[in-house]
């Protein structure tokens, strides 16, 4: 099976009637994945290049914050009221720098 390099195979196993386990097996592109606000998704054995492929793919207008750490890819939706602290925040220390200009 050639797979694009940003897409993700997940395998989901569940439980059935008389405690069998059945797999499947899944198949999502980047721009799929949708992950609600205050949400996160953490994938592992990440390389450094595929991170650098997602955020590309991604570009850099998304509403979701992306971190890699040692294999560790973790997409995260923050909450519309972190997102209005942000930019207060930006707006104070853009008014301030120009103030010290």
């Amino acid at each position: 099976m050639d797979i694009d390099p940003l897409t993700f195979v997940f395998a989901v196993t569940h439980q059935t009637q008389g405690s069998q386990s059945q797999s499947l097996m899944v198949v999502l592109q980047v721009r799929q994945l949708n992950v609600p606000p205050g949400q996160r998704v953490l994938f592992s054995d990440i390389s450094w290049q595929k991170f650098e492929e997602i955020l590309a793919e991604l570009g850099e207008h998304r509403a979701s914050r992306l971190a890699y750490d040692s294999g560790t890819l973790e997409i995260m939706t923050p909450l519309p009221e972190h997102e209005d602290s942000k930019e207060i925040i930006g707006d104070l220390l853009k008014a301030f720098l120009e103030e010290e200009e």
